[in-house]
């Protein structure tokens, strides 16, 4: 009897630490909300419930936003129960602008600290660096997985679509910050890059030995499409904007560029999110 008890125990044991060494992560540019969409049917109103739906299909643990602003992360959020959120607006370090905010299960995952910091030679304030033409913004957070205790850093960023010495320096100054914070420990980097793997800062990151792009990672990978589509599902290509960054303690077992649509080929975003499942 003792025996098949210690077995029943050791298999429990199993099962649950099994369960809690997988993390469903993934980056997503939701678009910000505007009437030019509306117009053509894209309409924040009629996606983000298709997000919704899409988020808690998939059973992601913690994901990156871009662009959204705060009305659009808190319909998300009143659409996500049991996620919180954590990010500023980029134009005051508020409310105003779009966030790069990130999202997580409440239940599973504690936020330990976090902060923000503008991709620019003033990292403290809202502004533009070097050739960017917006301001631009990484929200970080170091989390605390309750039942385990194992904790992690997750950056999550949009870079600038226009300056090509921002993207770059941006790149140099987030591998900086990421050292400079989590030092060996673990870390996580979505975003959205707004260039593709042959870029020279996405090479900064890649190559940097710090972190690696989970796609290059992952043993199984589903990349149908590039992950900007500009709301039309027809789009076919390799190039990969949208990324996940994983620092080497991490095991990309699955990467996927999911082209759900829903409406007859409508798809909730211009941007396909872009999702990776880890060990650890």
């Amino acid at each position: 009897m003792k025996k098949l008890f210690f077995i029943l125990f050791i298999s429990v044991v199993a099962h649950t630490l099994s369960y809690a060494q997988q993390l469903n992560i993934a980056t997503y540019n939701l678009r910000n909300a505007n009437r030019g969409d509306s117009t053509a049917g894209n309409g924040w109103g009629q996606r983000f419930p298709e997000i919704a739906k899409l988020i808690q299909f998939q059973d992601l643990d913690i994901f990156g936003t871009q662009e959204a602003k705060y009305h659009q992360l808190t319909n998300l959020a009143d659409s996500l129960p049991g996620y919180k959120w954590y990010g500023v607006g980029r134009d005051d370090g508020k409310h105003g602008g779009e966030f790069s905010a990130i999202y997580y299960k409440s239940d599973r995952f504690k936020v330990i600290k976090g902060g923000n910091f503008w991709m620019s030679t003033d990292t403290e304030k809202p502004n533009k660096g070097w050739d960017a033409a917006l301001p631009r913004l990484c929200t970080w957070v170091q989390f605390k997985e309750a039942k385990t205790g194992f904790t992690f850093y997750f950056f999550n960023l949009h870079m600038d679509h226009i300056g090509v010495i921002a993207r770059r320096e941006s790149a140099k100054l987030v591998l900086a910050k990421l050292k400079a914070m989590a030092g060996k420990t673990r870390a996580i980097l979505t975003g959205d890059f707004n260039v593709d793997q042959s870029s020279d800062s996405y090479a900064v990151i890649n190559n940097s030995g710090v972190l690696k792009d989970s796609y290059v990672l992952s043993p199984v990978k589903l990349a149908p499409a590039d992950t900007f589509n500009g709301f039309d599902s027809t789009t076919k290509g390799s190039n990969r904007i949208d990324h996940i960054f994983v620092s080497p303690q991490f095991k990309v077992q699955r990467y996927g560029i999911l082209t759900n649509t829903y409406g007859g080929g409508k798809t909730p975003s211009d941007h396909y999110p872009v999702v990776a499942v880890l060990k650890y």
